[in-house]
């Protein structure tokens, strides 16, 4: 028997992709078939959020939003909303390094799935298809950590003052 001395080495991070899915996909032509006469470009507005949160012990699901609207006017010529979800394994990550996972790293994953199915959808739609330009998901997450930290602000102030 030898006598080895065991030292507790850190566990080393794991970061693994178990399931990449659509979790929500709408499209709506309100004005179809009429809407396929129109000659003009649609003007497109997007919109995009991110989500993730724990599903059980080091299991984890992210998702990344996205709307697209196209509009002639004032008239919307079709509406897509895909839900891109993802289920991902994390463990040994500390606990302030695992938000900027979740709100970076997985959706940067996710983003060419929901870049696919929407173009997809506009396509199948018999319109042509929509790209989504690339995100900077950094920058995104940045914002947004920015925005929760100004309303907490805001919130500690109003109620000091009452």
């Amino acid at each position: 028997m030898s006598d080895e001395i065991q030292t507790s080495e850190p566990q080393q991070p794991v970061f693994s992709i178990e399931k990449i899915y659509v979790k929500d996909a709408s499209l709506e032509i309100p004005g179809a078939p009429q809407i396929f006469l129109e000659r003009e470009a649609p003007q497109i507005e997007v919109s995009l959020s991110t989500a993730g949160g724990l599903i059980s012990e080091g299991m984890f699901d992210a998702s990344v939003t996205v709307t697209v609207t196209a509009r002639l006017g004032e008239r919307t010529m079709f509406l897509i909303e895909v839900t891109q979800g993802g289920v991902f394994q994390i463990r040994g990550v500390p606990d302030q390094e695992l938000a900027p996972v979740l709100g970076i790293a997985c959706p940067n994953i996710l983003f060419p799935y929901l870049r696919e199915t929407v173009s997809d959808l506009s396509v199948r739609a018999g319109f042509p298809p929509v790209l989504l330009n690339p995100v900077n998901f950094e920058a995104l997450f940045a914002q947004q950590a920015a925005m929760r930290a100004a309303d907490a602000d805001t919130a500690q102030n109003s109620s000091a003052t009452h």
